[in-house]
């Protein structure tokens, strides 16, 4: 059995929960929070504080990190890559390079395995588009977020002053879809492709104009994009964006010889984002057990995975079955 640490235990904990659950080659043996452990409810895991982690170095094989990128996991990552294997879902694109930089450093000098950015953008889409480039050369690949909540940027929105809860919305932009998927030529740029609706509960008295421009000009995040921002009463939040879906569709176009046209595609539909997301960290926690394993060490990413690593099937049953 693999036995697995949640350090975190917000939506994505606890899809990672769920996940490890639905594996039977996986048990949850404890997770990690920063809060008073007795105020959180596992399924049945035990719960200890963040500062008590090394006294399970030996009793954990891989550690899923379920922090938000906009803070947590700058820190989470390198910490926690000093004592376990390690996987995580950062996902701010623009700062894959110098996350990856930083982690490697630290798994390195510990001889542990940081397996980063594996949820499903980055991670599953990361792995199609390579896919998609490698099999159709000359082409282009087109990638659509949503419609559907973001975590990350929900998460992003949550930690500005005077913010109590928030969801944000990625939309494709439908007319930028539209002519993509009928293969007419589009300008294709952040703004053109998709558009962010913020819907924010505010404290009493907060700076509403303040908090507005906070997040239009949030880099990395909302700056890019055309952008609402609509305030809401918690109530409203409750009663209308209760619920976390997500999707998008990864589309390589290309051509095999003159004037011959071929097309490579990926769909997500989800119910849960968080509950996928977890899926994919827990598929991947396997993945990073058997490379650490065979003695890798230091940060990697969803394109060093192999699907036989991924699977919980032998390779005699992935030959006989799937291939």
């Amino acid at each position: 059995m693999i036995r697995v640490a949640v350090n975190g235990y917000g939506n994505l904990g606890r899809g990672a929960e769920q996940a490890v659950s639905r594996n039977d080659d996986m048990e949850l043996v404890v997770v990690f929070t920063r809060r008073d452990p007795g105020s959180v409810p596992t399924q049945g895991a035990p719960v200890a504080h963040v500062d008590d982690m090394p006294r399970w170095a030996d009793k954990v094989d891989v550690c899923l990190n379920c922090g938000g990128s906009a803070t947590d996991l700058d820190q989470q990552g390198p910490a926690t890559a000093a004592l376990f294997t390690t996987v995580d879902s950062f996902d701010t694109h623009a700062r894959i390079p110098e996350y990856f930089a930083s982690v490697d450093a630290a798994a390195r000098q510990a001889g542990n395995l940081a397996l980063i950015s594996t949820g499903w953008d980055p991670g599953l889409f990361s792995m199609l588009r390579v896919l998609g480039e490698a099999v159709l050369p000359e082409g282009a690949t087109t990638t659509f977020w949503g419609p559907g909540v973001s975590q990350g940027h929900s998460d992003a929105l949550r930690r500005i002053d005077g913010v109590l809860d928030a969801r944000q919305y990625t939309l494709p932009v439908e007319e930028t879809l539209a002519a993509v998927r009928a293969g007419r030529q589009v300008e294709l740029t952040t703004r053109s492709m998709h558009r962010r609706d913020c819907y924010v509960v505010a404290q009493d008295g907060a700076d509403l104009a303040r908090i507005e421009r906070e997040i239009v000009e949030m880099p990395n995040y909302f700056a890019d994009y055309d952008t609402t921002v609509t305030f809401v009463t918690a109530e409203e939040m409750a009663a209308e964006h209760s619920g976390i879906p997500h999707g998008g569709t990864v589309v390589r176009r290309g051509t095999t010889s003159e004037g011959v046209a071929a097309s490579v595609g990926f769909d997500l539909r989800l119910g849960s984002n968080p509950e996928f997301t977890g899926s994919v960290v827990a598929a991947m926690g396997r993945a990073a057990t058997r490379m650490a394993a065979r003695g890798e060490a230091g940060a990697r990413t969803v394109f060093d995975v192999t699907l036989a690593d991924l699977s919980a099937r032998t390779p005699e049953d992935l030959r006989a079955h799937y291939l």
